[in-house]
Order: structure tokens, then sequence, then C-alpha cells
């Protein structure tokens, strides 16, 4: 790690030393493989900044909750390694939703659970992640790698959470070689995409090789999107303001736009 990099980490180990949980929502995206790579090394990264991290998993093909989870949420977390830990959450958090259709009170519920972590990552559909963060002050991540069937996904994404949640800035993390050409056209077609037809913005990207040895270090521009998306969110800010997430009316209907041609 450069200099840099040092001081930058220690910044931000001083700026998290007292604060309250951070929430960072991942968008789920059923097309890739290696999604549990992704989350890993964005685990690692936050590690390297001396946070604990609780993965909660509701994507589509993540593991099913246990029984317990209705009535002890606590117990249901599962220790992975000194600074991360794993809650199977599949269908979890529809199983909070209120009158207004906010499932807002799950993010509560899981911060009450796991009060020593300092990062909350929730793995999870955008359409479950659009009642949960209803015009909240966090930067969604995507996912994707480089079949288009997955961009097309990762945009639909960004698509549901702009129009139901009024979330305008994303990041992505892409399961690729870094040093792949198409990677950076990817990218930029999203970031054009998501500027020309839904006026939100693709803040920043990174490249993670879901083959690469799980000791290998991390990437400067992972380090980098890990940074970003703690600053985005600030600690407490979407629990603490969870009892009004509501989520929105799609402000206009139409088909997406072309994502194939790479």
């Amino acid at each position: 790690m450069s200099a840099l990099l040092q001081d930058q980490a220690h910044g931000l180990r001083r700026l998290f030393a007292a604060s309250k949980t951070r929430f960072v929502p991942v968008v789920s995206n059923p097309r890739i493989m290696g999604a549990g790579v992704l989350l890993e090394g964005l685990c690692a990264a936050f590690a390297e900044l001396n946070l604990k991290t609780l993965v909660v998993d509701a994507g589509v093909h993540s593991p099913q909750p246990s029984e317990l989870a209705q009535v002890d949420l606590s117990n249901c977390i599962e220790r992975l390694s000194p600074k991360v830990s794993y809650l199977a959450a599949r269908g979890l958090p529809l199983r909070h939703i209120n009158a207004n259709g906010s499932a807002a009170a799950f993010l509560e519920a899981v911060a009450t659970a796991a009060p020593d972590v300092d990062v909350i990552l929730l793995h999870a559909p955008a359409a479950e992640l659009a009642r949960i963060v209803a015009q909240r002050e966090v930067r969604p991540l995507l996912l994707a790698d480089t079949d288009p069937a997955s961009v097309t996904e990762a945009y639909a994404g960004m698509k549901w959470l702009t129009q139901r949640a009024g979330l305008m800035v994303y990041s992505l993390l892409m399961a690729c070689h870094p040093q792949l050409r198409v990677a950076t056209r990817i990218a930029q077609q999203l970031h054009s995409c998501a500027d020309g037809f839904l006026g939100a913005v693709l803040r920043d990207w990174a490249c993670l090789d879901p083959r690469a040895s799980q000791h290998a270090p991390l990437s400067p521009e992972l380090r980098h999107l890990a940074r970003e998306l703690l600053l985005a969110a600030p600690p407490g800010a979407a629990v603490d303001a969870a009892s009004d997430a509501i989520p929105l009316r799609p402000a206009r209907t139409g088909s997406y736009p072309s994502l194939s041609a790479h």
C-alpha cells in the first residue's frame, strides 16, 4: 500500500473509531457467477480499515434463513472471521413490510442484532432494497461481469432503485480481470446509460478477478471503491431515518436501452 493510501486509511480509521454502523446496499445480480468472491473482496477492504462487517445475504440464490430468525436474529449470525460475520437472509426483508410498503424495520432489526459491527452489507434484489433504503443517504453497489446479460441486469437494478427509491449515485464492482478492456467499456456504457436515461451517476468502479488467489493483495481501485462507499454512508443515517422510509412510485415507464453491444 502506498504512503498516500496508508494516510487515507489511517484517517478513515480515526473517523470511524467511535461511529455508529454504516450501511452499504449491494444489488444482487443472479446473472453473474462469483458474487460471493466480490462480497469477500469488499469485506477484505473494510477489514484493512479495521472495520467489522456483517454480510446480510438476501439474494435470490442465497441460503434460506434459520427458523430462529423470526424470534432471535442475533443467534442466526455466523462469525466467519474476527472481522466478518454472515447472516443468511433470503426473504427476511419482506417479513418486515409495514402498511406503507416499507421494509426499513428490517435494517433496524439487523442493527439491533449486531450492535458491535461497523458495516452492514446488505446483498439483496433491487426490489427489496428499494423498500428498505428509499431516499436514504447511501450509495448502492452494482455487481456485474463481462456477460451482456449481467450488465443488463445491473442496469435494471439501477433503474429500479432510481425510480422506486430515489437513489441517484452508484458504484460498480465487476467479476473480471482488472486489465480487460471490455471492463472499461462496460463501465463507460453503464455510466452513459445512467446519465442519459435515468439522470443517475455511476461514480466509480473496480474489478476483482474471481480466479485470483484469496491471498492476493487488493487493488488500489477496490480499496478506493470501498472507501467511497463508506464515506457516502453517514454513520447511523439509514437506521435513524428508517421510520419514514416509504418506497416511491415509478417516475416513468419504458424499456431498457440496449446494453448488449460491448
